[in-house]
């Protein structure tokens, strides 16, 4: 067999950083690892490539050489999973698609010819027996969550590794909080099933021995789902690997804003080479935080979390909410106080949404408020349901809060509220490489040359090279990351 596993581009958002990406000509900022460890199930026989979309473009020639083209996808990627169908089709090809969206959207893909839903793990030998068979079905599916300890180590050497910023590894799956607005429950379950220690350290032996070097992005929806085997198993083997490897990454991850409560963790997390997390903070209002069911939210002082985090070693991105039915005009104001006194550089503010299978989904279907799919792009100012508050004054509130915290004054304030904030604890070898060298040459003639605030990003780097010298990679790092951003919401005038 033939297979083409081809992952589907994103639109322009926070996550793509596609204008801050051209700094260190890169592509692409994360490779497609759920095809690259569905890759490493099929028979060891067959030929395997990959195609990143969001890397390179699809040529009839690609289509014509495969037996079969799979395709994984999440919501966001809807508009580019049809013009790969449609190419598909126009050539004969044989589809099998899988992935959060048509695990979730299947009945919209009648067309495709085979759908392997939900885990690989349970649903993909099924298809693979049928089809040797010869007699495969229309649909896999399962309800179960099967265990990840005979997960296989994804297929790296598929990848050209110049293209990415960094690559990706998965511990754990599941989450044992059920925030209503979230999909990782109804996807994944709230049991949080580990990976064997001994299987990270294989994936990150094989990154390895394939000559990565820099970001590694543990890609779990909350990395310390479990903290009693991360704490007592994974972490201090993976100190212990990365010490006698000579660090040769640098990891980042997500987690639940009650990372902050256990200065062990922290601690543990830095020494293995962590230095930065993303946290779903969301609001902080309690009435929205009570009615979306947040509780590991509630009841704490969330700015004195952050800053623990940062003080830890853990620089600290976070996403945030507008739209909750308990909302009123006044929490726009207050998320770009809290944002700002954070010093969270990169805020991710987006209108809520109702992905489908949520609980919030559920209850706006009750209620006869559905308009139609979310987008999964929390960039594009949509909203898939009637909102309480008026749908204008929303709309304008939240644009509000891109303005306030993404114009180059306050952007450039935030910056310094966070370089003041962090204290780094990672002592791994830190070598720049001609991409992050020509990075800086970049962001001087483009960001300090160029566009407007070049005044601001002139002040921030001396007062960096003063104040915080240790500083100016990342400092020099955020100002490209406002460059993104700013580009993204049209802010650049």
């Amino acid at each position: 067999m033939k297979i083409l596993l081809v992952y589907p581009s994103f639109p322009d958002t926070f996550w793509s950083l596609k204008h801050a990406l051209k700094f260190i000509s890169k592509k692409a900022s994360f490779p497609p690892l759920g095809l690259l460890t569905v890759s490493a199930m099929l028979p060891k026989d067959w030929q395997k490539k990959i195609l990143d979309l969001n890397v390179n473009s699809l040529l009839p020639k690609d289509i014509l050489w495969a037996d079969y083209v799979f395709i994984s996808a999440m919501s966001i990627q809807r508009d580019s999973v049809n013009k790969i169908i449609t190419e598909c089709k126009k050539h004969n090809a044989k589809i099998v698609a899988g992935g959060p969206l048509f695990s979730a959207e299947y009945e919209k893909y009648q067309h495709i010819d085979h759908l392997v839903l939900n885990e690989a793990e349970i649903t993909l030998p099924q298809f693979l027996k049928d089809l040797e068979a010869g007699y495969p079905k229309k649909i896999y599916t399962t309800s179960e969550f099967p265990a990840i300890t005979n997960t296989p180590v994804p297929d790296y050497q598929l990848l050209s590794f110049s293209n990415y910023a960094s690559m990706s590894i998965q511990y754990t799956r599941g989450c044992p909080f059920a925030c209503d607005f979230c999909e990782i429950r109804p996807l994944f379950g709230n049991k949080v099933r580990i990976k064997k220690t001994s299987q990270v350290i294989a994936e990150l032996d094989r990154l390895y021995s394939l000559n990565w070097r820099g970001q590694v992005f543990f890609v779990d929806d909350n990395f310390i789902g479990n903290k009693h085997v991360l704490k007592n198993d994974l972490l201090p083997v993976l100190r212990d690997w990365m010490k006698e490897h000579r660090y040769p990454f640098k990891f980042n991850t997500e987690a639940s804003i009650n990372l902050a409560d256990d200065e062990e963790l922290m601690s543990l997390m830095t020494q293995s080479g962590f230095n930065s997390v993303f946290v779903g903070v969301e609001t902080p209002e309690q009435n929205a935080l009570e009615e979306c069911n947040k509780v590991q939210n509630k009841n704490r002082n969330l700015l004195q979390n952050i800053k623990k985090m940062q003080q830890a070693g853990l620089q600290v991105t976070a996403g945030f909410i507008v739209g909750f039915d308990s909302d009123t005009p006044s929490v726009f104001q207050r998320q770009i106080d809290f944002i700002q006194q954070s010093g969270i550089v990169s805020a991710m503010v987006g209108l809520l949404n109702a992905p489908k299978n949520t609980g919030l989904y559920k209850r706006l279907k009750a209620e006869n408020r559905l308009l139609n799919e979310s987008s999964g792009n929390n960039t594009d100012s949509s909203i898939n349901f009637i909102p309480k508050m008026n749908n204008q004054e929303l709309l304008d509130g939240y644009k509000k809060i891109i303005k306030d915290v993404y114009s180059i004054k306050p952007f450039y304030k935030r910056v310094r509220k966070s370089l003041l904030n962090f204290k780094p604890k990672f002592k791994g070898t830190d070598s720049l490489s001609f991409p992050y060298i020509m990075a800086f040459f970049k962001s001087v003639y483009i960001i300090g040359i160029i566009h407007k605030g070049r005044s601001d990003y002139w002040k921030l780097l001396f007062w960096c090279l003063f104040r915080r010298p240790s500083m100016v990679v990342p400092a020099i790092t955020y100002t490209i990351y406002g460059y993104h951003y700013r580009k993204i919401f049209g802010l650049m005038k």
